[in-house]
């Protein structure tokens, strides 16, 4: 799954006048030819997953799901990105950062209804099927996760794309009941693990599970959210899941896929393929270019980082009397006020010597999915994994969804074994018998602390009722939210041209 190849499947469309024959190409791919058989199968969910290496998801996605929210920044010199990512200004409604992710995730979705449709006619392995149709049905549920939560009202298509389909909006009621749906039957048809090492990196009953959490939260359904965070912790989840000792290994190059991890998007190093010519050219289908993006002046092109409000969030001391240790693993700025001589490293240069005192020196950089452990410049194809639900998540969620069902006392030792990898006292011997409302309070910056640039905090946000213009005390740029409109992207212009059936989000 590290080097998962890209199968175009091709739908050879018939131009045909009177004066030329109508007629297929045989030595055109097309559909009829191409599902026959178990490898065909396989391929086919294969370039499902190869969707996630596309550009507008595994770059601009994370970055609207983190900068756009109180704790990141844009000072991109690409002005309309800076605006679009961070301050609420959209440039235009076809903008490609965010135009690119409606498109990109709808991709994904048809490659997927290409797999459903298409997949259940083979004659193949039982066992073999249900796998690949179960992955098929988490990846439509997560593009769709990722559309509600972005634009909201997105049109439902669960069949293969024709020239004829022009869908109008679902509501988002009936975008998370499709995406429930189509999880209740990836966790039905997955495996809790996979018996061949190829199969690292596939998705798992465990993922389907988390997702489906996500969901229900999102919703803020705790009771129907609370089986699945049951089997992840108390069932057959808590014997495969765990928590890795050192914080900083969950971001590293070297220790990927490690037990933490319930889902990550697989990454390589992207090799150099020989063509006809004998000619060394990078193939660019396996890395992301999201390290490029996001790292430090100098470095990369720092389209996206921190804000530095989030840094002082971590001065809770620990029981050593050392700050949490996830402040440093987690970004890149001036520490020298916090180890003294041990000056921060960028890229193996001293923070002072690249930054000395002058503006960029406050700067704050989120470094959990850079390369700065092993190299020292960035590159479009970087092999470091997205880590995209990690146990720890899954536990700060359990506790969440017991708390909201007023059993608050049973959620602190799911808390505390979150808190006790960082070194710091357990929350049952900090702050015993917390009411609902202040446990929520306190959950809130535990989850900001553990997954700070994750990708989790807009929906944490927006699930809380946390979104507005309050948020400008931490980030000026919220001084331009608007409610009633900027919890949602506008849905792209083109698409709307196209198909009279899709109307545009509210207020844009």
């Amino acid at each position: 799954m590290k080097r998962i190849f890209i199968y175009l499947m091709i739908i050879g469309l018939g131009f045909g006048c009177e004066d030329k024959l109508d007629i297929n190409n045989p030595n055109e791919p097309s559909v009829q030819y191409f599902w026959q058989n178990e490898e065909d199968a396989v391929k086919g969910v294969n370039a499902v997953y190869s969707t996630l290496h596309k550009g507008s998801i595994s770059r601009w996605m994370p970055m609207l799901f983190s900068t756009r929210s109180d704790i990141g920044e844009s000072r991109s010199p690409w002005t309309d990105l800076a605006n679009a990512l961070d301050k609420f200004i959209q440039p235009d409604y076809n903008f490609g950062p965010v135009a690119g992710v409606w498109h990109d995730n709808y991709v994904g979705i048809n490659r997927a209804n290409q797999v459903l449709d298409n997949v259940p006619d083979i004659a193949m392995d039982t066992d073999k099927k249900n796998e690949v149709l179960g992955q098929a049905y988490f990846f439509r549920g997560l593009f769709y996760y990722h559309l509600v939560t972005l634009f909201g009202n997105v049109p439902l298509m669960l069949k293969t794309t024709s020239p004829d389909d022009y869908p109008a909006n679902s509501s988002v009621e009936e975008v998370y009941g499709q995406i429930i749906a189509d999880l209740e039957k990836a966790v039905e048809m997955l495996p809790a693990k996979y018996a061949s090492p190829e199969d690292l990196g596939r998705v798992t009953k465990g993922a389907a599970h988390a997702l489906m959490a996500k969901a229900y939260f999102q919703l803020k359904d705790y009771q129907n959210a609370l089986p699945s965070l049951e089997w992840l912790v108390d069932g057959e989840g808590g014997d495969l899941y765990d928590l890795v000792p050192n914080y900083r290994d969950n971001f590293l190059v070297t220790t990927e896929n490690n037990v933490e991890s319930v889902f990550e998007w697989q990454f390589a190093e992207n090799p150099n393929e020989f063509t006809d010519d004998d000619i060394a050219t990078p193939n660019h289908n396996y890395g992301s270019s999201m390290a490029q993006f996001t790292a430090p002046v100098g470095i990369g092109w720092s389209d996206a980082e921190a804000r530095r409000w989030i840094i002082y969030e971590f001065d809770e001391l620990t029981v050593a009397g050392d700050r949490d240790p996830r402040v440093e693993a987690s970004f890149l700025f001036d520490s020298t006020h916090i180890n003294g001589p041990d000056e921060t490293l960028v890229y193996g240069v001293s923070f002072s010597s690249r930054y000395g005192t002058g503006p960029d020196s406050k700067r704050v950089w989120v470094r959990k999915f850079l390369n700065d452990h092993w190299k020292i410049e960035e590159g479009y194809r970087s092999p470091n994994n997205y880590r995209y639900i990690r146990y720890a998540d899954v536990l700060l969620m359990y506790a969440e969804c017991l708390n909201a069902l007023n059993r608050t006392a049973e959620a602190y030792p799911h808390v505390d074994r979150v808190r006790q990898r960082a070194s710091l006292a357990p929350l049952s011997t900090v702050m015993p018998g917390l009411g609902q409302t202040a446990f929520l309070e306190q959950l809130k910056k535990e989850r900001l602390l553990e997954l700070a640039g994750e990708g989790h905090r807009w929906n944490d946000l927006m699930r809380w009722g946390d979104i507005g213009p309050q948020l400008s005390v931490n980030d000026p740029a919220f001084n331009n939210f608007e409610v009633g409109k900027h919890e949602l992207l506008p849905i792209p212009q083109v698409d709307r041209d196209v198909n009279p059936n899709l109307d545009q989000n509210p207020n844009w």
